[in-house]
């Protein structure tokens, strides 16, 4: 019998085709019904190339979340949106063009923007078709679409009118290089190494010092006390004392606080403004004046004196020796500082004060971790992200901007009395070029105005993205039908902002959390266990490995080399070896095209082992999918369907099957089984490895799609995992004897059955030619 499927390899150019005939068919079009399952799509952000080999392993596995849900008989709403806000396009855009965003004509740079992600963007597209991700790419949306940003800004006028937005000049993280303020929850931590100065302060009218150890010397010019912990004896002589600070000769009153740490340096610590988050409280704690020390061009300002005009790392490097010039130094240590980081343009921040908006969230943190108990985590233990992060919130979100590349607030002030204004919701509002909406001022009844300059933080444009899809204000019915959404996936690090974020805005809009559940994956690391990132040039591009190997390989390789929640490792040799088991597959399902699908057979004891098999598989398969961890159906699939059923179950029944020797009820059971096997192995992979399994299900067995076919259930059959035991180890004893005895695998050989396998005699002496 000739077999139905010629060709003796899987082809990945084949894919293509496939891809067409689905697009063609508009197989994953979506109509809201009342079973609606929304996956609230991460949208990538297209800053720069390649497009991170770790992020196209993610949205694989979103691909395949949103397949198992349409296989268990969901009605899956895959919206694709494109990140387009916010600060990564603004550097590109300044680097492609050797630019400064502050030196160019505001329209025009926002012109060079769009043009440089209108670039990337269709490379990000073209790669996420390639990969079969099955969203609605034909009504894809972009987060700088005028569409999108009129909801934010809707969103905002809406809080605007609560009270949950107000304006204060407060001390902020500042990132100087790109010239803004950023969130708490946009700063890393990086162990650096630097330098611990021990300083002498001379106590005003006595000829006594005390010494303080301090890693930010710079801020002398800035220091407006030195507290000691209260119980630190070496210093109660000098409490309320005046002590003379070194360079500058400013007098300051030593005080008792318990933040000062007896341990650290010399116990005596100088509060300055600001060299961290402790001085911003201390000063709010001790009313203390401030003194704005650090410019917003990350340069130190006329207040530090001759030291004017240096960045602080300089100002570092000459006052230390200035103090040792003058008998001001102790001693100096090298010592590695928990440095807080800019997210984005990865240096140190300085905290300067700024007036900016502010949206609340203090109030909300009890009520928010409620909402995060009621989340489903996928895996659990990345709720503990959230709640730590809940735990740390201990100031509203600054939520203004000083960029250009985003969502404009909507306000223009009174240009008489300064009075803001805020427009009615329903467009996009572009206050730095557009004419007030407001006629008259409503304090003063003055005509002019003058428009905001300022943009959002980029995460409130990416924290109403589940209002958005689900067409928030703008239909009724269909938002009804989806929201909330069924399920967020997202990278880890991203869960204290873009998924805490959208909690709070949800929830202050619409009174319920926007999902049930969220999936959240790990980083993708390079071969030496090192995060990927395009800035360290370590990250691989998937688009020439998706070009090369196929999708499904490295669909494959995602779901059977990444635990979910875990960081992996790319390695394209790795990728590469998933290939093997898709050959293994084809040569299965070509070998069983040969015979015909029958609707049922005569089955022996070897089948109803087998098919015992293959109903663990599914319960192990619904068990991974179900926790959306592809790990677990992935492994399955492969060690049964290479390690059982192709190396000793098929071989076991190839000759009853081509009815050597069989009766004809014996033979169908045989091709029954067969294709009763690999048919329920092509449903359960379909979500993983949609390609191959649409290709050979076609030929096998329907026309229809295997994408719209219903994923197996368990039948609950009789357990056999001890003749799994018993029948595998009398195979390799047999191929292993007749290997020490020199013989082909075909050569017959006398070696007893044991008595537990005689039901399977007589397909055991056909598959070993064995001698009674």
């Amino acid at each position: 019998m000739e077999p139905r499927i010629s060709e003796k390899a899987w082809n990945p150019e084949l894919e293509k085709e496939i891809l067409k005939q689905w697009e063609d068919e508009k197989i994953y079009d979506f109509t809201p019904q009342e079973n609606n399952y929304t996956i609230d799509t991460p949208p990538p952000y297209p800053s720069g190339r390649p497009w991170h080999i770790g992020a196209a392993a993610h949205y694989s596995q979103i691909d395949m979340i949103a397949r198992t849900a349409r296989m268990t008989g969901k009605n899956v709403y895959f919206p694709i949106g494109i990140d387009r806000n916010g600060l990564p396009v603004e550097l590109y855009t300044e680097k492609k063009h050797n630019i400064r965003m502050r030196e160019t004509e505001r329209g025009e740079f926002l012109n060079l923007c769009r043009e440089a992600l209108d670039d990337l963007e269709a490379e990000m597209i073209l790669i996420m078709k390639s990969l079969g991700i099955s969203g609605d790419f034909a009504n894809y949306y972009r987060t700088d679409s005028e569409e999108y940003r009129s909801l934010t800004q809707s969103t905002f006028i809406e809080l605007w009118k609560k009270g949950q937005v107000y304006l204060a000049n407060r001390p902020n993280n500042y990132d100087w290089v790109s010239g803004t303020t950023i969130a708490d929850a946009e700063i890393t931590y990086e162990d650096l190494s630097t330098k611990l100065v021990y300083m002498k302060f001379k106590i005003k009218d006595t000829d006594q010092e005390i010494i303080i150890a301090s890693t930010r010397p710079e801020l002398l010019c800035a220091c407006r006390t030195i507290i000691v912990n209260p119980e630190d004896e070496r210093y109660i002589q000098y409490i309320g004392k005046k002590v003379i600070v070194p360079i500058t000769n400013v007098e300051v009153e030593l005080k008792t606080h318990h933040s000062a740490k007896q341990e650290f340096g010399s116990g005596a610590v100088m509060v300055c403004s600001y060299g961290d988050q402790n001085d911003v409280a201390l000063f709010r704690e001790l009313e203390l004046d401030e003194i704005v020390a650090i410019g917003l061009d990350g340069k130190m300002t006329e207040v530090a004196g001759e030291y004017a005009g240096l960045k602080p790392k300089q100002a570092r490097t000459k006052i230390i020796e200035d103090l040792e010039t003058k008998g001001f130094l102790e001693k100096i240590e090298d010592i590695i500082h928990r440095t807080p980081i800019s997210e984005r343009s990865k240096i140190p921040i300085e905290i300067i004060p700024m007036e900016e908006y502010y949206l609340k969230q203090k109030e909300a943190v009890e009520k928010i971790k409620k909402l995060g108990q009621e989340i489903t985590f996928h895996p659990s233990m990345h709720k503990q992200i959230l709640m730590n992060w809940l735990e740390s919130i201990n100031i509203d979100w600054p939520i203004s901007r000083r960029r250009y590349y985003g969502t404009e607030i909507p306000i223009w002030y009174c240009k008489n009395c300064s009075e803001p204004h805020v427009p009615e919701p329903g467009k996009y509002y572009r206050p730095w070029n557009e004419k007030c909406p407001i006629s008259n001022c409503m304090k003063c009844d003055s005509t002019e105005f003058i428009g905001e300059e300022r943009t959002f933080d980029t995460w409130m444009d990416s924290s109403v993205s589940p209002l958005f899809i689900c067409k928030f204000n703008r239909d009724k019915e269909f938002f009804k039908k989806v929201y909330p959404a069924s399920i967020r996936p997202q990278a880890k690090d991203i869960v204290r902002t873009w998924l805490y974020y959208t909690l709070l805005r949800c929830e202050q809009l619409t009174g319920e959390k926007p999902w049930s559940e969220a999936w959240i994956m790990g980083y993708g690391l390079d071969e030496k266990g090192m995060k990927m990132s395009k800035s360290k040039g370590n990250a691989i591009d998937p688009l020439p490995v998706i070009e090369k190997l196929g999708a499904d390989t490295f669909r494959f390789w995602s779901a059977s080399e990444i635990n979910h929640g875990y960081d992996f490792r790319c390695n394209e040799q790795k990728i590469e070896s998933s290939k093997k088991f898709l050959s293994k597959l084809w040569n299965v399902s070509r070998f069983l095209s040969s015979f015909p699908v029958i609707k049922s057979g005569n089955i022996t004891a070897s089948d109803k082992w087998i098919l015992s098999e293959l109903d663990n598989l599914v319960k192990e398969c619904k068990k991974g999918y179900d926790e959306y961890n592809f790990f677990i159906p992935a492994i399955a699939i492969r060690e049964f369907t290479w390690n059982l059923f192709a190396a000793h179950y098929i071989e076991m029944v190839k000759a009853r099957a081509y009815g050597i020797d069989f009766t004809d009820e014996e033979r169908d059971g045989a091709i029954f089984t067969l294709h009763k096997t690999l048919s329920t192995v092509l449903k359960l992979l379909a979500p993983i490895t949609p390609f191959i399994t649409e290709y050979l299900w076609k030929i096998l067995y329907s026309e229809k799609s295997i994408h719209k076919e219903k994923q197996v259930d368990s039948e609950n059959l009789e357990e056999q995992s001890n003749i799994t035991k018993e029948i595998t180890e009398f195979n390799s004893k047999v191929w292993n004897e007749k290997k020490d005895q020199g013989l082909s695998l075909k050569d017959s050989i006398k070696i007893e059955i044991p008595a537990i396998l005689e039901p399977f005699k007589k397909d055991l002496k056909s598959m070993h030619n064995l001698l009674d």
